[in-house]
């Protein structure tokens, strides 16, 4: 269990990330076409977990934009912005936004995504979404790099998450 702050008021998570060397979890999110998708669907590319509680508030539309804006250039991964938000928030987001260089995935049909990573609050106003955190897998899903942020207003660091991804060797990709 992770505790996090929201407004400086605790709260706590299901449980903690996934550790740097664990292989992550699958899972079954829904796209923006309603279409459920898996982890596998992206083997072959490194991937970064842009976990956020909703696309409607400010921090997690900021982490959107600017993953977005550095995913432009990362041809061979691929950032998945994964959020309680529905599909249908999402694409709107997406379309008013300019954004179309992330992949934002609904847990909207199966829960347990928040179980398994971790990331589900279990207490505080934001009970029953999920935490503001970001995990970046090598391309065959072991964990190299996880943040569980501390302050939920609180971006993430950016530039930690970039640095490991980048980091990863091209011929492990």
């Amino acid at each position: 269990m992770a505790a996090i702050t929201f407004k400086g008021s605790p709260v706590h998570t299901i449980g903690s990330l996934p550790g740097v060397g664990d292989t992550a979890p699958d899972f079954t999110l829904t796209t923006e076409s309603l279409t459920d998708v898996h982890l596998g669907d992206f083997a072959g590319k490194t991937k970064l977990l842009n976990i956020v509680p909703s696309l409607d508030t400010g921090v997690c539309a900021a982490s959107a934009r600017r993953f977005d804006k550095e995913f432009a250039e990362l041809t061979d991964s691929v950032c998945l912005t994964i959020s309680a938000d529905l599909p249908f928030a999402s694409k709107r987001f997406c379309q008013l936004e300019g954004v179309s260089n992330v992949i934002t995935l609904s847990r909207m049909r199966d829960f347990s995504f928040g179980r398994d990573y971790g990331v589900e609050m279990i207490d505080g106003l934001l009970a029953g979404i999920l935490s503001r955190a970001v995990l970046v897998l090598d391309a065959q899903n072991r964990v190299v790099y996880g943040e569980q942020v501390p302050e939920i207003t609180q971006e993430p660091d950016y530039d930690s998450a970039l640095r490991a991804l980048r980091s990863i060797p091209k011929d492990s990709r």
